[in-house]
Protein backbone atom coordinates (compact mmCIF):
# COMPACT_ATOMS: atom_id res chain seq x y z
CA UNK A 1 0.00 0.00 0.00
CA UNK A 2 2.98 2.41 0.94
CA UNK A 3 4.65 1.40 -2.15
CA UNK A 4 1.28 2.11 -4.52
CA UNK A 5 0.87 5.82 -2.42
CA UNK A 6 4.66 6.74 -3.14
CA UNK A 7 4.18 5.55 -6.98
CA UNK A 8 0.65 8.34 -7.05
CA UNK A 9 2.46 10.97 -5.21
CA UNK A 10 5.36 10.89 -7.41
CA UNK A 11 3.33 10.10 -10.62
CA UNK A 12 1.38 13.66 -10.36
CA UNK A 13 4.53 15.79 -9.53
CA UNK A 14 6.06 13.92 -12.74
CA UNK A 15 3.25 14.30 -14.60
CA UNK A 16 2.64 17.86 -13.46
CA UNK A 17 6.00 18.56 -14.98
CA UNK A 18 5.61 16.66 -18.41
CA UNK A 19 2.12 18.39 -18.66
CA UNK A 20 2.91 22.42 -17.79
CA UNK A 21 3.07 23.73 -20.81
CA UNK A 22 -0.95 22.71 -20.84
CA UNK A 23 -1.24 24.44 -17.76
CA UNK A 24 -3.62 22.11 -16.24
CA UNK A 25 -4.32 22.48 -12.72
CA UNK A 26 -2.58 19.94 -10.17
CA UNK A 27 -6.13 19.15 -8.84
CA UNK A 28 -7.56 17.24 -12.64
CA UNK A 29 -3.79 15.53 -12.58
CA UNK A 30 -4.18 13.97 -9.11
CA UNK A 31 -8.25 13.30 -10.36
CA UNK A 32 -6.81 11.60 -13.22
CA UNK A 33 -4.10 9.73 -10.83
CA UNK A 34 -6.67 8.75 -8.81
CA UNK A 35 -8.73 7.07 -11.99
CA UNK A 36 -5.48 5.02 -12.68
CA UNK A 37 -4.73 3.56 -10.41
CA UNK A 38 -7.85 2.28 -9.14
CA UNK A 39 -10.74 -0.12 -9.56
CA UNK A 40 -11.29 0.09 -13.51
CA UNK A 41 -8.38 0.79 -14.50
CA UNK A 42 -5.31 -0.77 -12.99
CA UNK A 43 -7.06 -2.56 -9.74
CA UNK A 44 -4.04 -1.28 -7.53
CA UNK A 45 -6.66 -0.07 -5.21
CA UNK A 46 -9.89 -0.84 -4.74
CA UNK A 47 -12.17 1.85 -3.01
CA UNK A 48 -15.79 2.25 -3.08
CA UNK A 49 -16.80 2.99 0.46
CA UNK A 50 -18.53 6.22 -0.17
CA UNK A 51 -18.97 7.14 3.97
CA UNK A 52 -15.41 7.06 4.14
CA UNK A 53 -15.13 9.30 1.65
CA UNK A 54 -17.09 11.81 2.69
CA UNK A 55 -15.66 11.48 6.13
CA UNK A 56 -11.98 11.75 5.05
CA UNK A 57 -12.80 14.58 2.36
CA UNK A 58 -14.86 16.61 5.01
CA UNK A 59 -11.89 16.67 7.00
CA UNK A 60 -9.52 17.41 4.70
CA UNK A 61 -11.73 20.57 3.53
CA UNK A 62 -11.82 21.52 6.96
CA UNK A 63 -8.06 22.94 6.12
CA UNK A 64 -9.22 24.11 2.60
CA UNK A 65 -11.92 26.54 3.70
CA UNK A 66 -9.45 27.47 6.75
CA UNK A 67 -6.94 28.78 4.44
CA UNK A 68 -9.62 30.47 1.86
CA UNK A 69 -10.50 32.40 5.01
CA UNK A 70 -7.06 33.31 6.50
CA UNK A 71 -5.97 34.44 2.71
CA UNK A 72 -9.05 36.49 2.14
CA UNK A 73 -7.98 40.57 3.00
CA UNK A 74 -10.49 42.39 4.54
CA UNK A 75 -9.14 45.15 2.87
CA UNK A 76 -9.43 43.59 -0.89
CA UNK A 77 -12.96 42.67 0.02
CA UNK A 78 -14.28 46.20 0.93
CA UNK A 79 -13.38 46.79 -2.67
CA UNK A 80 -16.29 44.08 -3.89
CA UNK A 81 -17.94 43.30 -0.63
CA UNK A 82 -21.58 43.47 -2.30
CA UNK A 83 -21.03 41.95 -5.15
CA UNK A 84 -18.88 38.86 -4.29
CA UNK A 85 -20.58 38.13 -0.90
CA UNK A 86 -23.94 38.14 -3.19
CA UNK A 87 -22.26 35.86 -5.89
CA UNK A 88 -21.23 33.65 -3.10
CA UNK A 89 -24.55 33.44 -1.44
CA UNK A 90 -27.36 34.41 -3.70
CA UNK A 91 -25.01 33.55 -7.15
CA UNK A 92 -24.94 29.74 -5.65
CA UNK A 93 -28.92 29.58 -5.07
CA UNK A 94 -29.48 30.64 -8.04
CA UNK A 95 -27.16 28.63 -9.91
CA UNK A 96 -28.89 25.71 -7.92
CA UNK A 97 -32.33 26.66 -8.84
CA UNK A 98 -31.68 27.16 -12.06
CA UNK A 99 -29.52 24.02 -12.61
CA UNK A 100 -32.22 22.67 -11.19
CA UNK A 101 -35.61 23.05 -13.22
CA UNK A 102 -33.53 23.22 -16.45
CA UNK A 103 -32.59 19.59 -15.51
CA UNK A 104 -36.52 19.08 -14.59
CA UNK A 105 -37.48 20.38 -17.94
CA UNK A 106 -34.74 18.13 -20.22
CA UNK A 107 -34.33 15.20 -18.34
CA UNK A 108 -37.63 14.69 -16.63
CA UNK A 109 -35.61 14.18 -13.27
CA UNK A 110 -37.90 13.98 -10.23
CA UNK A 111 -38.20 18.41 -8.70
CA UNK A 112 -36.04 17.27 -5.70
CA UNK A 113 -33.34 14.69 -7.52
CA UNK A 114 -32.94 17.79 -9.94
CA UNK A 115 -32.75 20.25 -7.26
CA UNK A 116 -30.01 17.78 -5.60
CA UNK A 117 -27.95 17.83 -8.55
CA UNK A 118 -28.30 21.57 -8.90
CA UNK A 119 -27.21 22.26 -5.37
CA UNK A 120 -24.05 19.89 -5.63
CA UNK A 121 -22.76 21.76 -8.11
CA UNK A 122 -23.32 25.22 -7.68
CA UNK A 123 -20.12 25.94 -6.38
CA UNK A 124 -16.60 27.05 -8.31
CA UNK A 125 -13.31 26.05 -7.02
CA UNK A 126 -10.59 28.38 -6.21
CA UNK A 127 -7.78 26.16 -6.92
CA UNK A 128 -8.20 25.05 -10.04
CA UNK A 129 -8.78 28.78 -11.24
CA UNK A 130 -5.52 30.21 -10.24
CA UNK A 131 -3.60 27.44 -10.96
CA UNK A 132 -4.63 27.90 -14.77
CA UNK A 133 -3.67 31.77 -14.08
CA UNK A 134 -0.61 31.89 -11.97
CA UNK A 135 1.40 33.04 -14.53
CA UNK A 136 -1.09 35.90 -15.46
CA UNK A 137 -2.98 38.51 -13.40
CA UNK A 138 -6.36 39.77 -14.06
CA UNK A 139 -7.33 43.48 -13.58
CA UNK A 140 -7.08 44.39 -9.43
CA UNK A 141 -10.81 44.42 -9.29
CA UNK A 142 -12.32 41.37 -10.98
CA UNK A 143 -9.37 39.51 -9.45
CA UNK A 144 -10.46 40.47 -6.23
CA UNK A 145 -13.93 39.15 -7.52
CA UNK A 146 -12.86 36.37 -8.26
CA UNK A 147 -11.00 35.44 -5.57
CA UNK A 148 -13.52 35.78 -2.77
CA UNK A 149 -16.07 34.57 -4.66
CA UNK A 150 -14.04 31.50 -5.05
CA UNK A 151 -13.00 30.91 -1.54
CA UNK A 152 -15.88 31.87 0.04
CA UNK A 153 -18.98 30.01 -1.73
CA UNK A 154 -18.24 26.67 -0.85
CA UNK A 155 -19.97 26.56 2.11
CA UNK A 156 -22.93 27.90 0.88
CA UNK A 157 -23.18 25.00 -1.61
CA UNK A 158 -22.40 22.46 1.27
CA UNK A 159 -25.62 23.99 3.36
CA UNK A 160 -27.80 24.05 0.40
CA UNK A 161 -26.92 20.76 -0.43
CA UNK A 162 -27.17 19.22 3.13
CA UNK A 163 -30.77 21.19 3.23
CA UNK A 164 -31.73 19.24 -0.28
CA UNK A 165 -30.39 15.81 1.79
CA UNK A 166 -32.53 16.61 4.62
CA UNK A 167 -35.68 17.57 2.66
CA UNK A 168 -35.75 14.49 0.53
CA UNK A 169 -34.93 12.18 3.41
CA UNK A 170 -37.33 13.81 6.03
CA UNK A 171 -40.24 14.32 3.66
CA UNK A 172 -42.69 14.51 6.74
CA UNK A 173 -40.86 17.30 8.53
CA UNK A 174 -42.43 20.72 7.73
CA UNK A 175 -40.79 23.48 5.22
CA UNK A 176 -40.74 25.76 7.86
CA UNK A 177 -38.49 23.54 10.29
CA UNK A 178 -36.20 22.50 7.73
CA UNK A 179 -36.09 26.60 6.89
CA UNK A 180 -35.03 27.78 10.00
CA UNK A 181 -32.50 25.02 10.52
CA UNK A 182 -31.14 26.21 6.96
CA UNK A 183 -30.72 29.46 8.31
CA UNK A 184 -29.40 28.81 11.99
CA UNK A 185 -26.89 26.74 9.68
CA UNK A 186 -25.41 29.75 7.76
CA UNK A 187 -25.79 31.90 10.63
CA UNK A 188 -24.72 30.34 13.23
CA UNK A 189 -21.55 29.20 11.00
CA UNK A 190 -20.39 32.78 10.63
CA UNK A 191 -21.21 33.40 14.33
CA UNK A 192 -19.45 30.63 15.42
CA UNK A 193 -16.80 31.26 12.98
CA UNK A 194 -16.15 34.85 14.08
CA UNK A 195 -16.07 33.95 17.80
CA UNK A 196 -13.34 31.53 17.03
CA UNK A 197 -11.01 33.29 15.38
CA UNK A 198 -10.67 36.05 17.99
CA UNK A 199 -10.14 33.09 20.29
CA UNK A 200 -7.63 31.79 18.10
CA UNK A 201 -6.13 35.12 17.79
CA UNK A 202 -5.70 36.05 21.65
CA UNK A 203 -4.97 32.36 22.39
CA UNK A 204 -2.27 32.85 20.23
CA UNK A 205 -0.69 35.85 21.87
CA UNK A 206 -0.69 33.96 25.17
CA UNK A 207 1.14 31.21 24.08
CA UNK A 208 3.49 33.65 22.27
CA UNK A 209 7.02 32.41 24.02
CA UNK A 210 6.46 28.83 23.35
CA UNK A 211 8.74 27.08 20.95
CA UNK A 212 7.48 28.13 16.87
CA UNK A 213 6.63 23.75 16.32
CA UNK A 214 3.80 24.29 18.97
CA UNK A 215 2.15 26.92 16.90
CA UNK A 216 1.37 24.52 13.80
CA UNK A 217 -0.40 22.56 16.69
CA UNK A 218 -2.07 25.03 17.56
CA UNK A 219 -3.46 26.24 14.93
CA UNK A 220 -4.84 23.35 13.68
CA UNK A 221 -6.50 22.77 16.33
CA UNK A 222 -8.21 25.72 15.93
CA UNK A 223 -9.12 24.78 12.69
CA UNK A 224 -10.41 21.25 14.29
CA UNK A 225 -12.48 22.73 17.06
CA UNK A 226 -13.70 25.58 14.80
CA UNK A 227 -15.83 22.93 12.95
CA UNK A 228 -16.15 20.32 15.31
CA UNK A 229 -17.98 22.97 18.09
CA UNK A 230 -20.27 24.56 14.84
CA UNK A 231 -21.20 20.69 13.78
CA UNK A 232 -22.22 20.11 17.65
CA UNK A 233 -24.27 22.86 17.68
CA UNK A 234 -26.33 22.08 14.29
CA UNK A 235 -24.18 24.26 12.21
CA UNK A 236 -22.12 24.49 9.44
CA UNK A 237 -18.98 24.04 10.30
CA UNK A 238 -16.93 24.83 6.55
CA UNK A 239 -19.15 27.84 7.24
CA UNK A 240 -17.34 28.46 10.45
CA UNK A 241 -13.52 27.19 9.42
CA UNK A 242 -13.84 29.44 6.61
CA UNK A 243 -14.56 32.62 9.10
CA UNK A 244 -12.56 31.60 11.68
CA UNK A 245 -9.78 31.49 9.35
CA UNK A 246 -11.15 35.25 8.00
CA UNK A 247 -10.38 37.07 11.34
CA UNK A 248 -7.29 34.95 12.25
CA UNK A 249 -5.91 35.83 8.75
CA UNK A 250 -6.87 39.63 9.29
CA UNK A 251 -5.33 40.11 12.68
CA UNK A 252 -1.89 40.93 14.01
CA UNK A 253 -0.64 38.47 15.71
CA UNK A 254 3.15 35.89 15.49
CA UNK A 255 4.29 33.97 12.87
CA UNK A 256 1.23 34.79 10.59
CA UNK A 257 3.38 34.41 7.70
CA UNK A 258 4.63 31.58 9.24
CA UNK A 259 0.71 30.31 9.42
CA UNK A 260 0.46 31.33 5.95
CA UNK A 261 3.02 29.45 4.18
CA UNK A 262 1.74 26.55 6.41
CA UNK A 263 -1.82 26.76 5.55
CA UNK A 264 -1.13 27.15 2.02
CA UNK A 265 0.95 23.54 1.95
CA UNK A 266 -1.77 22.48 3.77
CA UNK A 267 -4.52 23.32 1.66
CA UNK A 268 -2.37 22.12 -1.19
CA UNK A 269 -1.71 18.83 0.14
CA UNK A 270 -5.52 18.46 1.34
CA UNK A 271 -6.49 19.60 -2.29
CA UNK A 272 -4.76 16.50 -3.63
CA UNK A 273 -5.28 13.89 -1.19
CA UNK A 274 -9.30 14.77 -1.86
CA UNK A 275 -8.78 14.29 -5.67
CA UNK A 276 -6.75 11.42 -5.20
CA UNK A 277 -9.59 9.56 -3.03
CA UNK A 278 -12.20 10.54 -5.06
CA UNK A 279 -11.01 9.64 -8.45
CA UNK A 280 -10.09 6.05 -6.70
CA UNK A 281 -14.20 6.28 -5.81
CA UNK A 282 -15.16 6.67 -9.39
CA UNK A 283 -15.50 3.89 -11.56
CA UNK A 284 -15.21 4.91 -15.43
CA UNK A 285 -17.35 1.78 -16.69
CA UNK A 286 -20.14 3.10 -15.30
CA UNK A 287 -20.10 6.05 -17.29
CA UNK A 288 -21.75 4.32 -20.26
CA UNK A 289 -25.31 4.82 -19.27
CA UNK A 290 -24.83 8.56 -17.62
CA UNK A 291 -22.43 10.34 -19.69
CA UNK A 292 -25.45 12.42 -21.80
CA UNK A 293 -26.62 13.56 -18.76
CA UNK A 294 -23.25 14.45 -17.71
CA UNK A 295 -23.10 16.28 -20.36
CA UNK A 296 -26.55 18.02 -20.32
CA UNK A 297 -25.38 19.17 -16.97
CA UNK A 298 -22.26 20.86 -17.73
CA UNK A 299 -24.31 22.51 -20.72
CA UNK A 300 -27.16 23.62 -18.66
CA UNK A 301 -24.44 25.01 -15.77
CA UNK A 302 -21.78 26.45 -18.31
CA UNK A 303 -23.92 28.37 -20.76
CA UNK A 304 -27.16 29.31 -18.88
CA UNK A 305 -27.18 28.94 -15.25
CA UNK A 306 -23.41 30.38 -14.13
CA UNK A 307 -24.36 33.49 -16.75
CA UNK A 308 -27.63 33.96 -15.25
CA UNK A 309 -26.16 34.20 -11.90
CA UNK A 310 -23.09 35.89 -12.51
CA UNK A 311 -24.95 38.73 -14.49
CA UNK A 312 -27.68 39.10 -11.84
CA UNK A 313 -25.59 38.88 -8.63
CA UNK A 314 -22.97 41.89 -10.88
CA UNK A 315 -25.51 44.24 -12.11
CA UNK A 316 -25.38 46.68 -9.41
CA UNK A 317 -21.38 46.23 -9.40
CA UNK A 318 -20.62 48.45 -12.44
CA UNK A 319 -18.35 45.56 -14.29
CA UNK A 320 -17.87 45.54 -17.97
CA UNK A 321 -19.44 42.91 -20.07
CA UNK A 322 -16.19 41.50 -21.02
CA UNK A 323 -15.83 40.80 -16.84
CA UNK A 324 -18.75 39.50 -17.04
CA UNK A 325 -17.92 36.97 -19.40
CA UNK A 326 -14.89 35.65 -17.76
CA UNK A 327 -16.69 35.30 -14.59
CA UNK A 328 -19.20 33.39 -16.16
CA UNK A 329 -16.65 31.11 -18.09
CA UNK A 330 -14.02 30.78 -14.58
CA UNK A 331 -16.55 29.13 -12.84
CA UNK A 332 -14.41 26.38 -12.79
CA UNK A 333 -16.33 23.31 -10.80
CA UNK A 334 -13.79 21.33 -8.24
CA UNK A 335 -13.14 19.41 -5.42
CA UNK A 336 -16.40 20.12 -3.20
CA UNK A 337 -19.21 18.63 -5.85
CA UNK A 338 -17.23 16.14 -6.12
CA UNK A 339 -17.30 15.67 -2.04
CA UNK A 340 -20.70 16.76 -2.18
CA UNK A 341 -22.19 14.29 -4.61
CA UNK A 342 -20.29 11.72 -1.69
CA UNK A 343 -23.56 12.98 0.66
CA UNK A 344 -26.90 11.79 -1.28
CA UNK A 345 -24.53 7.94 -1.52
CA UNK A 346 -23.24 7.90 1.80
CA UNK A 347 -27.29 8.45 3.44
CA UNK A 348 -28.67 5.72 1.41
CA UNK A 349 -30.75 7.84 -1.63
CA UNK A 350 -32.18 5.96 -4.00
CA UNK A 351 -30.16 6.91 -7.66
CA UNK A 352 -27.26 8.29 -5.93
CA UNK A 353 -24.54 6.23 -7.12
CA UNK A 354 -26.05 7.70 -10.74
CA UNK A 355 -25.91 10.74 -9.40
CA UNK A 356 -21.99 10.91 -8.33
CA UNK A 357 -21.13 9.67 -11.57
CA UNK A 358 -22.95 12.50 -13.46
CA UNK A 359 -21.37 15.28 -10.90
CA UNK A 360 -17.94 13.21 -11.52
CA UNK A 361 -18.54 13.55 -14.96
CA UNK A 362 -19.36 17.19 -15.43
CA UNK A 363 -16.89 17.99 -12.99
CA UNK A 364 -14.23 16.56 -15.05
CA UNK A 365 -15.90 18.28 -18.08
CA UNK A 366 -15.59 22.01 -16.73
CA UNK A 367 -12.02 21.28 -15.50
CA UNK A 368 -10.71 19.83 -18.85
CA UNK A 369 -12.83 22.75 -21.12
CA UNK A 370 -12.66 25.49 -18.91
CA UNK A 371 -9.31 24.85 -17.17
CA UNK A 372 -7.86 24.43 -20.24
CA UNK A 373 -9.25 27.67 -21.98
CA UNK A 374 -10.12 30.68 -19.53
CA UNK A 375 -6.44 32.13 -19.50
CA UNK A 376 -6.94 32.45 -23.26
CA UNK A 377 -10.15 33.87 -23.25
CA UNK A 378 -9.25 36.27 -20.68
CA UNK A 379 -6.18 37.59 -22.48
CA UNK A 380 -7.89 37.60 -25.87
CA UNK A 381 -10.49 40.31 -24.06
CA UNK A 382 -7.74 42.27 -22.46
CA UNK A 383 -8.37 41.24 -19.23
CA UNK A 384 -4.97 39.71 -18.38
CA UNK A 385 -1.40 41.56 -18.01
CA UNK A 386 1.96 39.71 -17.07
CA UNK A 387 2.32 43.23 -14.54
CA UNK A 388 2.32 42.53 -10.99
CA UNK A 389 2.36 45.35 -8.95
CA UNK A 390 2.87 43.86 -5.85
CA UNK A 391 5.90 42.30 -4.68
CA UNK A 392 6.99 38.72 -5.74
CA UNK A 393 7.35 38.01 -2.11
CA UNK A 394 7.26 38.79 1.04
CA UNK A 395 9.46 37.39 3.95
CA UNK A 396 8.04 37.79 7.84
CA UNK A 397 10.78 39.34 10.50
CA UNK A 398 9.84 36.90 13.29
CA UNK A 399 9.71 37.86 16.60
CA UNK A 400 7.06 37.10 19.29
CA UNK A 401 6.19 40.44 19.71
CA UNK A 402 3.69 42.59 17.22
CA UNK A 403 5.73 43.59 14.01
CA UNK A 404 4.62 45.85 11.57
CA UNK A 405 7.51 45.63 9.32
CA UNK A 406 8.19 43.25 6.20
CA UNK A 407 11.21 42.22 4.16
CA UNK A 408 9.94 42.37 0.47
CA UNK A 409 11.14 41.36 -2.62
CA UNK A 410 10.51 43.21 -5.85
CA UNK A 411 11.35 42.56 -8.95
CA UNK A 412 11.66 45.09 -11.95
CA UNK A 413 10.97 42.34 -14.48
CA UNK A 414 13.01 43.05 -17.76
CA UNK A 415 10.21 41.42 -20.09
CA UNK A 416 7.87 43.86 -19.07
CA UNK A 417 9.92 47.53 -17.90
CA UNK A 418 12.78 49.49 -19.53
CA UNK A 419 14.71 51.92 -18.24
CA UNK A 420 16.56 52.62 -14.85
CA UNK A 421 15.95 55.01 -11.84
CA UNK A 422 18.41 56.50 -9.06
CA UNK A 423 17.45 55.33 -5.51
CA UNK A 424 17.53 59.26 -4.21
CA UNK A 425 15.39 60.34 -7.19
CA UNK A 426 12.75 57.66 -5.47
CA UNK A 427 9.72 59.09 -3.14
CA UNK A 428 9.55 55.88 -0.63
CA UNK A 429 7.62 56.48 2.51
CA UNK A 430 9.31 57.41 6.06
CA UNK A 431 10.84 53.98 7.19
CA UNK A 432 11.46 52.27 4.09
CA UNK A 433 15.11 51.10 3.72
CA UNK A 434 16.37 49.37 0.06
CA UNK A 435 18.61 46.94 2.16
CA UNK A 436 19.83 44.86 -1.08
CA UNK A 437 19.86 44.53 -4.66
CA UNK A 438 20.42 41.04 -6.73
CA UNK A 439 21.47 41.96 -10.02
CA UNK A 440 22.59 39.25 -12.47
CA UNK A 441 23.46 36.60 -9.37
CA UNK A 442 25.53 39.79 -7.99
CA UNK A 443 24.77 41.39 -4.71
CA UNK A 444 25.35 45.16 -4.49
CA UNK A 445 24.91 47.59 -1.33
CA UNK A 446 22.30 50.18 -2.71
CA UNK A 447 23.31 54.10 -2.21
CA UNK A 448 21.37 57.04 -2.83
CA UNK A 449 23.56 57.26 -6.47
CA UNK A 450 22.95 53.98 -6.98
CA UNK A 451 20.80 53.07 -10.71
CA UNK A 452 17.87 50.91 -10.18
CA UNK A 453 18.20 48.63 -13.87
CA UNK A 454 15.57 46.36 -15.37
CA UNK A 455 16.10 43.29 -14.37
CA UNK A 456 16.90 44.24 -10.58
CA UNK A 457 15.59 41.83 -7.78
CA UNK A 458 15.01 44.77 -4.61
CA UNK A 459 14.74 43.67 -0.88
CA UNK A 460 13.22 46.10 1.17
CA UNK A 461 12.40 46.75 4.85
CA UNK A 462 8.82 48.40 4.86
CA UNK A 463 5.98 48.52 6.89
CA UNK A 464 3.21 46.45 5.77
CA UNK A 465 0.90 48.91 5.16
CA UNK A 466 2.91 50.99 2.45
CA UNK A 467 3.97 47.31 0.48
CA UNK A 468 1.63 48.73 -2.37
CA UNK A 469 2.97 52.18 -2.45
CA UNK A 470 6.53 51.09 -2.42
CA UNK A 471 6.05 48.71 -5.44
CA UNK A 472 4.18 51.10 -7.10
CA UNK A 473 6.61 54.39 -6.50
CA UNK A 474 9.30 51.94 -7.76
CA UNK A 475 7.59 50.22 -10.77
CA UNK A 476 5.97 53.26 -11.75
CA UNK A 477 9.67 55.03 -12.72
CA UNK A 478 10.18 52.23 -15.63
CA UNK A 479 8.26 52.49 -18.55
CA UNK A 480 6.27 49.81 -19.59
CA UNK A 481 7.02 47.39 -22.59
CA UNK A 482 4.10 46.12 -24.76
CA UNK A 483 2.29 42.93 -23.53
CA UNK A 484 0.37 40.80 -26.12
CA UNK A 485 -1.92 38.52 -25.28
CA UNK A 486 -1.37 35.43 -25.84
Amino acid sequence: MYLILALILLSIVLTARMASKWRLPLVVIALGMGIVFGSDVTGLIYFDNATMARQLADLALIFVLFAGGFGTRKELLKTVFWPSMTSATLGVVITAIVTGLLLHLILHYDLTHSFLLGCIISSTDAAAVFSILRSRSLSPRLSAMTEIESASNDPMAIILTTFAVQLMLSSTQQPFGIGLSFLWQLAGGILIGLLLGKLGVYLCHRVKTLDKGYFYIFLIGIILLSYGLATSLSSSGMMSAFFAGFVMGNSSMPYKKTFSSFLDALSTIANVGIFVLLGLLVFPKEFGSIWIDGLVLFLVLTFVARPVAVFACTFFGKFSFKEQIVMSWGGLRGAVPIVLATYPVAAGIEASKDTFNIIFFAVTLSMLIQGTTIGKIAAYLKLTTKNKPRPSQTMELVTIHSNELELCEITIDDDLYEGSTKIADLQLPAGTTITMINRNDRIIAPQGSTKLLAGDVLYILVSSSNIDIVSAEILGKFTEKAVEAK
